[in-house]
């Protein structure tokens, strides 16, 4: 029996694009590696906006499509925050956390793509969020300590 349009499932399509669509996106940190307790740390991913590949399953032309929705952010200290934006690096200070105390932490973004695919051009179909966490971005957060000294004379 020849294999039909509606024979294309999701895991297949799944299968075959997963590691091209769904980038796992990196958590960028300001200031660099290292912040200071109870100060704003800003947070913030590459914008990928919608991707767009090609496949073929069973014979068939496939078009899967995966648009960022959502943003979790783990910050590493048991906390984390659900943002529509992938933030953007300084002056913007869109996305941020202050941490309460020190510590060498990882930080990561799970970034959840309304994910759709096309068999055929026989019209999208609508697979619910598909959640892919990114690698960890690690972060030494440090605590400043002020220090009376007279000045020399």
């Amino acid at each position: 029996m020849q294999p039909r349009p509606e024979d294309v499932t999701w895991n297949q399509v799944l299968a075959e694009s997963k590691d091209v669509l769904f980038p796992k996106l990196t958590v960028h940190v300001q200031p660099k590696d290292r912040t200071l307790i109870n100060m704003e740390t800003i947070v913030y991913t590459d914008d990928n906006g919608v991707t767009t590949v090609p496949v073929v399953i069973l014979g068939f032309p496939v078009i899967v499509k995966a648009v960022p929705t959502t943003y979790t952010w783990h910050f590493g200290d048991g906390t984390s925050k659900t943002t529509d934006s992938p933030g953007r690096p300084y002056p913007s200070k869109e996305i941020t956390h202050k941490y309460m105390k020190r510590g060498d932490l990882s930080l990561s973004v799970t970034v959840n793509y309304d994910a759709s695919f096309d068999v055929a051009s026989t019209g999208p179909q609508f697979v619910g969020p598909v959640p892919i966490t990114g690698p960890s971005t690690p972060l030494q957060v440090r605590e400043a300590v002020p220090v009376l000294v007279d000045p020399p004379r």
